[in-house]
C-alpha cells in the first residue's frame, strides 16, 4: 500500500455537546461532552485508518490542551509526528439544540506560530522519506504564510509524490501557482477562486478545465454538498450524485471525502471509482452525530448505490 502522509496546521480538539433547547440568560444543561482530534489533515487520517488504510499525520500541537490532543490521536491508533509549538492547541464547539434539531459550530482561533515553529514543521516533512501521498487539508493558524502550501508541493514534487490540497483563499491560490495533483474544494472556495459569489455547474467545469490546461492541478473533485461532486480531469467532466440519507451531522463530511479519495487512490483504485468512493464516505459521515467521521460499512455500502446510481443515469 501506498505511504500517505497528511498536514494540519490548525489542529483543534472538536467538542460535542447537546441542549434540548437553546435559549438565552439561562444555565442549559448540557449533555455529556465527546472529545475528538480534528483538523483537515488530521480528520483525513482518522478516516484512513477507519477505513483499514494506513496514514501518518503530521501537524502542530502546545499546551495541555495539545497533549491531549496527542493522546486522543494515540488512542485511536493513528501514527502522529507532533510538532512542538508554544501556544495552546484550540478547541472548538459542536452545539446542537435537540429541540430545534439545529447544530452550531463555533470554531476558536488558533494559536499564533512563530516562525521557527512552522519551519520546524516544514522540516519534519521534508526529512520524511518514501511518501507517495502528501495531504495538505484545513486552515492555517495565526503567523503561518499562505505560501507554506506551496513549499509543500516543491517539497513534493522532490519526492516524487503526489500532492493532494483542500483548503481555501490565498492558501489554495498558492498551492496552485505551484502546482498540485488534486485538489478538492467545495462550492464557496471555488467561487472565491472565480472572484464570484457563486458559479454554475458550467463555469465549475470551465474554471477546473483552465486550472488543468494551465497545469495548476491535475484533477478537480469538486464537493456538491448533499448532491455529490464533480470530477474533472483534462479528459473527464462527470457528476457523481450522492445517496439519498437522512443527514444527523455535516461535520468531517468534506475531510471523509477526501479520505476516501486518497485511501482508494493509494490502495490502486482508478480515478473515477475512487472519488466516488470519496463521496460514499462525505455521506457516510453525515450519519453519524457531532464531529464523527464515517464508518467503514456504511462507507462500502453506499459506495454500491452510488455505482448503481452512476450506472443507471448513463445507461438513460
Amino acid at each position: 500500500m501506498s505511504r500517505i502522509l497528511t498536514i494540519t496546521l490548525n489542529p483543534a480538539i472538536d467538542k460535542s455537546t447537546s441542549v434540548p433547547a437553546l435559549v438565552p440568560d439561562r444555565k442549559l444543561q448540557c449533555s455529556n461532552p465527546v472529545f475528538e482530534p480534528g483538523g483537515g489533515g488530521v480528520n483525513v487520517a482518522r478516516a484512513i485508518i477507519k477505513l483499514g488504510g494506513n496514514a501518518t499525520a503530521v501537524y502542530l500541537a502546545g499546551g495541555h490542551s495539545g497533549k491531549f490532543f496527542d493522546s486522543l490521536l494515540h488512542a485511536e491508533g493513528v501514527p502522529a509526528l507532533p510538532v512542538p509549538i508554544a501556544g495552546n492547541t484550540r478547541e472548538n464547539l459542536i452545539l446542537t439544540d435537540r429541540g430545534q434539531n439545529m447544530q452550531y459550530r463555533l470554531d476558536m482561533p488558533g494559536p499564533v506560530v512563530d516562525t521557527y515553529e512552522w519551519q520546524h514543521l516544514v522540516e519534519v516533512v521534508r526529512g520524511i522519506n518514501n511518501v507517495d501521498y502528501i495531504v495538505a487539508s484545513g486552515s492555517l493558524a495565526p503567523g503561518i504564510p499562505p505560501d507554506i502550501f506551496a513549499t509543500f508541493s516543491a517539497i513534493a514534487a522532490i519526492k516524487g509524490a503526489r500532492f493532494i490540497v483542500d483548503t481555501s483563499q490565498e492558501a489554495l491560490k498558492q498551492a496552485l501557482y505551484e502546482g498540485t495533483y488534486l485538489i478538492k474544494p467545495n462550492l464557496h472556495e471555488l467561487s472565491g477562486l472565480a472572484g464570484v459569489d457563486k458559479l454554475s455547474t458550467e463555469e465549475i467545469v470551465e474554471l477546473a478545465k483552465e486550472l488543468i490546461a494551465k497545469k495548476r492541478t491535475e484533477v478537480v473533485a469538486a464537493s456538491l454538498g448533499k448532491t455529490g461532486a464533480i470530477l474533472i480531469t483534462a479528459d473527464i467532466s462527470l457528476k457523481i450524485p450522492a445517496p439519498h440519507i437522512d443527514s444527523v451531522s455535516t461535520v468531517g463530511a468534506g475531510d471523509s471525502m477526501l479520505a476516501g479519495i486518497v485511501h482508494s487512490l493509494a490502495t490502486g483504485q482508478e480515478l473515477i471509482p475512487a472519488v466516488q468512493f470519496g463521496v460514499a464516505c462525505g455521506s457516510a459521515a453525515t450519519l453519524n452525530p457531532g464531529t464523527a467521521l464515517c464508518k467503514k460499512e456504511d462507507a462500502q455500502s453506499l459506495f454500491k448505490e452510488i455505482v448503481k446510481m452512476q450506472s443507471l443515469s448513463m445507461s438513460r
